[in-house]
């Protein structure tokens, strides 16, 4: 390996200017943390060190975008375009899939708020853990087994899935149940994230990972669609797709439904927005797969894409 061979002038200065572009609009709109200048120094770094470390920069575009994506959408949040939405979806879940008690019609989230298990509150932390790792994790499997395209096709898949959930979310903000059984059915503005159901795991092990994650969450009123339910999903169609092996397959079925599951079981999403994250994930995969890839010049940059990432 040859260590130091540099790019050309023209692909150093546009990761370059991207890069500060990314750090001047984050540090203007919403406040640079320490991760991102540190971020941006090693993405900058691996994209001069060597053919290898630039073309993984390259290739890990689908998943920064993503990320950077979420962090820019408190610049304009959701709740200042369109109406919340909380009693409506609320009502609709238990009108739809309520859950007949003593005291009354449940929404399943209020059932489960009530019938909690230690062993489903440790597992329902276990798998919201796994809702981009695992995903991200399969991405560089594909990518390090020389799996190119099937990386491309996934990767951009994934980002397209976030694209469709993150536009909904501005056409259609809604609450989340945790946020109904906290605060009723009236929309407060810069409600703070709750780890809600989660927060069991968090006093299992002591290790406070929702509690730090949920600090940070973008906007509490992005219920509907679940992209929680979605990204592993979105993995499992490609696993399935691109013939990834028994062990894949079936970890990625596991984990999608045990995320679907916890979703609800957490509070954190209605059965109505796990279905609308599948939905998204469906959407994203046909739409890509047989509608764009139809598309000469679309499948052309496709094909560019992934030749450059290629080992």
């Amino acid at each position: 390996m040859k260590f130091l061979k540099l790019p050309t002038f023209k692909e150093g200065a546009v990761c370059l200017a991207v890069l500060l572009v990314w750090l001047g609009v984050t540090a203007t709109c919403i406040g640079l943390r320490p991760e991102h200048p540190v971020m941006a120094l090693l993405l900058f770094c691996l994209f001069l060190l060597t053919d290898s470390t630039r073309r993984l920069v390259v290739a890990l575009l689908p998943f920064a975008i993503f990320g950077i994506s979420y962090d820019w959408m408190k610049i304009v949040p959701n709740y200042e375009v369109n109406p919340i939405d909380v009693a409506g979806l609320y009502s609709a879940e238990k009108s739809l899939f309520g859950i007949s008690s003593v005291s009354g019609l449940l929404t399943p989230n209020e059932f489960f708020a009530i019938h909690t298990c230690s062993i489903m509150d440790f597992m329902a932390g276990v798998f919201y853990l796994c809702w981009v790792p695992v995903p991200i994790f399969y991405g560089l499997w594909l990518y390090f087994k020389g799996k190119s395209d099937a990386y491309v096709h996934f990767s951009l898949v994934f980002l397209f899935v976030n694209f469709i959930g993150f536009a909904f979310y501005y056409i259609h903000p809604a609450a989340p149940p945790w946020y109904v059984a906290l605060h009723g059915m009236e929309p407060v503005l810069n409600t703070p994230g709750d780890v809600a159901g989660l927060g069991k795991f968090d006093q299992m092990t002591g290790l406070g990972i929702f509690n730090a994650l949920y600090a940070r969450n973008s906007n509490v009123f992005a219920a509907m669609p679940s992209l929680h339910s979605a990204y592993t999903l979105v993995a499992f169609l490609y696993a399935v797709r691109f013939r990834s092996g028994k062990v894949w397959v079936t970890a990625l079925a596991i984990i999608t439904v045990g995320i679907w599951f916890t979703a609800v079981y957490t509070s954190h999403h209605y059965i109505l927005d796990v279905l609308g994250g599948i939905a998204c994930a469906l959407a994203g995969f046909l739409i890509f797969e047989y509608g764009l890839m139809k598309i000469p010049a679309f499948s052309r940059f496709i094909g560019k894409y992934a030749a450059y990432i290629s080992k």
